[in-house]
């Protein structure tokens, strides 16, 4: 073979190489052994991947108080769906710092030996939601994809995705595979006052919605459970705050005396949240343990 030639063929072959390194490629199963959560990326030649989660926090559904009925509705769910029977796509709503997400964490922690995976996904990765559906779908375990904070501006591309799975899409998802999402919000796409203009009002009174507005609550509709959060009062806040200092191993004659604190604390952040009352807990339990 001509030596030149030769030379152009490997140079040829170096450049289809680099070329198919940066194309995208099918998303591939990742060691399934690794973990029981994992998480969605891009890396930045666009290829997606599911990394495992090497540490998990040990949350149990026993250190969640004062939530017992949204606890309830989101247990019962998830067993049903860890034992095969039907079970629904679940959006939890309301107030920050209320426990949302932390009740799925805690879910997977209780479930995760009965075969319960969770995989975690942006928002701006719900494109590929379908690859990931594919991907689990012929795997012995329970898939939770799960997204945080999920909400939507007009226009962005997970939005349909994301729709298309959950109803209306050809191709159904896979029975292993539900979405749990939170949110601050129960219509996912913001809403304009002139929108309020799209309203129709029948001749007995019956008010209708536009195409607009129906349009922005039709996501949210597509998932089978609501499960709604609120802010806690100030005794709902005193005792989670008492949990979590039980928890960080506070005795008792200090937790009481820790009552006035905790609410300076909660004073001073402008919320009683169950994050804030957990925050200060790990505050007041690490001093407490430095004295």
């Amino acid at each position: 073979m001509n030596p030149s030639f030769e030379h152009l063929l490997q140079r040829a072959d170096a450049l289809i190489t680099r070329i198919e390194s940066v194309l995208p490629q099918p998303l591939g199963a990742p060691d399934w052994q690794a973990s029981v959560a994992f998480r969605y990326r891009k890396r930045s030649s666009g290829h997606g991947v599911l990394e495992p989660v090497r540490h998990l926090g040990q949350l149990s559904l026993n250190d969640l108080k004062e939530i017992e009925p949204q606890k309830e509705k989101i247990q019962r769910n998830t067993a049903q769906f860890v034992a095969g029977k039907p079970a629904n796509n679940v959006l939890l709503t309301g107030a920050r710092g209320t426990g949302k997400s932390s009740l799925i964490k805690a879910c997977l922690n209780t479930y995760a030996k009965d075969g319960l995976r969770l995989i975690e996904m942006d928002k701006a990765d719900l494109v590929d939601l379908p690859d990931v559906v594919d991907v689990v779908a012929e795997r012995p375990e329970r898939f939770i994809v799960y997204c945080d904070d999920l909400s939507f501006e007009d226009g962005e591309p997970g939005y349909k995705a994301l729709k298309s799975i959950l109803d209306g899409s050809v191709s159904a998802a896979s029975p292993n595979v539900l979405i749990y999402a939170t949110s601050n919000r129960r219509h996912l796409l913001p809403e304009y006052l002139k929108e309020n203009l799209t309203y129709t009002h029948t001749a007995d009174g019956e008010v209708h919605p536009g195409e607009v507005i129906e349009e922005k609550i039709s996501l949210s509709e597509r998932f089978g459970l609501w499960v709604s959060f609120y802010p806690f009062s100030q005794d709902e806040y005193l005792a989670i705050c008492a949990q979590w200092l039980q928890h960080f191993g506070v005795g008792a004659a200090a937790i009481e005396a820790a009552r006035p604190e905790s609410l300076v604390w909660a004073l001073e952040r402008g919320s009683r949240s169950g994050r804030v009352a957990y925050q200060f807990a790990r505050d007041y339990a690490g001093r407490h343990a430095s004295a």
